[in-house]
């Protein structure tokens, strides 16, 4: 009876604390009304206190699962729509009370219908049809089997998408490496590859990269970025063998299953589903005419189509199949659920990024480079990505950098390079720097792999990652 009471009074102070927050975000917004020349609050207060909800929410996602009391709560998916929601919506009522905190009813339409709707429909039919592929292998979970699983991976993320080349290979790794006592940083380091850094070659490969291309950004530009791919995921390849090798030494000797199972892919008609999903996301935008006709598609073609490859996924597998693979759709839940209040809330933190930006001072590549990165760990790295490149374009032209076209305007080059891998590239540093992550991490869990908490993953990924990047930034420029 204590366990249940403990979290009843979480849920009283949890209501209580939500409560009082509101209230006085909406009073310091009635006082620092943009159109009142006798507001008494600062714009800046304002910006902060707006900026509040997001803030409160990531320090749920990171608190709220290593708290005792909180814990077992948390995992509930309800529970955790419930603290998402709330951010949400005192985002939202904050914003209806003062207009210069730039969530305006619009805005937030906008955040959902535009930019929620159409992310969590790509997730969700990437996470399903990839789930109806089996792949078994007769891999042991050594470390150059390991890295084998984890190259194989990097070089798919381009061509699949992350989150499609995560799903596919998620699961034959873990079932490999199911008798290692040490598993939960080879997870990690599929997070860092695989999930982030694997997806820079193609736009299709990482969300902020198609963002790009809808810009103008040429669809074979980012192929350019093939030394800095290379270069972030040879090193951090490496230090994972060196890591592996030295827990493969540390474990006792847990010798894996006698029968190893051959090679073999089941439900490899799901690859043609993925195929359909991929060539709905690169020819079909409300934006814009289908390439080679005059046919705008209305809204939500896209995603139609999307779900569309998704029911003939579910329809075409064998049942057996995705009971093989320990399908489940509690991964994707928790993604929507977490999702939904970060894109409502982060609106007032990128309005900041769009009226500062021009004003932070950054007049190179390396500036970009790690601004972009940094807040797209934090930020979904799309809507960063896009606020930096429009930073970008407001420098001045010269004849002494190589400009790229868009559809309004032009670019320095060495500028959207940064800005590309900033943004793909630091999306592994947290596991809300990009939606494969949590994913992931979920699945892996479920498993029965314990996977590192919020400051425990993020911990890794600076001491893995940072130098990794520092290395990659020579290149920049």
């Amino acid at each position: 009876m204590r366990t249940p009471k403990r979290r009843e009074r979480f849920l009283y102070a949890y209501l209580i604390a939500g409560t009082m927050v509101l209230l006085s975000l909406l009073v310091t917004a009635v006082l620092s009304r943009s159109d009142d020349p006798h507001a008494i609050v600062p714009q800046s207060l304002a910006w902060m206190l707006g900026a509040a909800p997001f803030a409160l929410l990531l320090l749920a996602i990171a608190t709220l699962p290593l708290l005792k009391s909180t814990a077992h709560w948390w995992e509930s998916n309800t529970h955790r729509y419930a603290v998402s929601l709330t951010a949400a919506l005192l985002a939202v009522a904050y914003g209806l009370f003062n207009d210069s905190v730039g969530i305006a009813a619009t805005r937030v339409e906008h955040a959902v219908v535009g930019e929620y709707v159409p992310f969590i429909v790509l997730l969700l039919s990437l996470f399903v049809v990839a789930g109806g592929i089996r792949i078994t292998t007769p891999l042991r979970g050594t470390p150059s089997h390991n890295a084998l699983i984890l190259t194989a991976g990097t070089l798919a993320a381009s061509f699949f998408g992350t989150t499609g080349a995560a799903m596919i290979l998620i699961r034959p790794l873990l079932v490999s490496n199911a008798h290692r006592t040490h598993r939960a940083h080879t997870v990690v380091f599929f997070i860092f590859l695989v999930c982030n850094c694997g997806g820079t070659l193609l736009p299709i490969g990482d969300p902020p990269l198609f963002m790009g291309y809808l810009k103008g950004v040429p669809f074979f530009w980012t192929l350019t970025l093939w030394r800095e791919w290379l270069a972030v995921s040879a090193v951090v390849l490496a230090v994972y063998i060196a890591i592996d090798m030295w827990f493969v030494r540390r474990e006792t000797r847990s010798a894996p299953p006698s029968s190893s199972e051959p090679f073999r892919i089941e439900g490899g008609l799901n690859f043609l589903w993925l195929f359909g999903i991929l060539a709905a996301v690169v020819m079909v935008d409300p934006s814009r005419d289908i390439p080679g006709t005059s046919i705008r598609p209305f809204l939500y073609l896209r995603e139609l189509l999307m779900l569309g490859c998704m029911a003939l996924s579910l329809r075409c597998t064998r049942k057996a199949t995705r009971e093989a693979n320990q399908f489940s759709w509690g991964a994707i839940i928790e993604v929507a659920a977490i999702f939904i209040g970060i894109f409502v809330s982060m609106q007032v933190p990128l309005e900041v990024l769009r009226e500062s930006g021009p004003a932070l001072g950054l007049t190179q590549a390396s500036h970009f480079f790690w601004t972009t990165g940094f807040l797209s760990s934090v930020l979904d790295n799309a809507p960063t990505y896009i606020v930096f490149l429009e930073v970008a374009k407001t420098l001045p032209l010269d004849a002494t950098h190589t400009m790229i076209p868009l559809t309004e305007g032009f670019v320095r080059e060495d500028l959207l390079t940064a800005v590309s891998l900033g943004a793909v590239f630091m999306g592994a540093l947290t596991y809300i720097g990009n939606g494969p992550n949590f994913m992931v991490r979920s699945i892996a869990e479920s498993s029965g792999t314990r996977m590192p908490g919020f400051f425990s993953y993020a911990i890794w990924a600076c001491v893995i990652l940072i130098p990794s990047f520092l290395f990659a930034s020579l290149f920049i420029g």
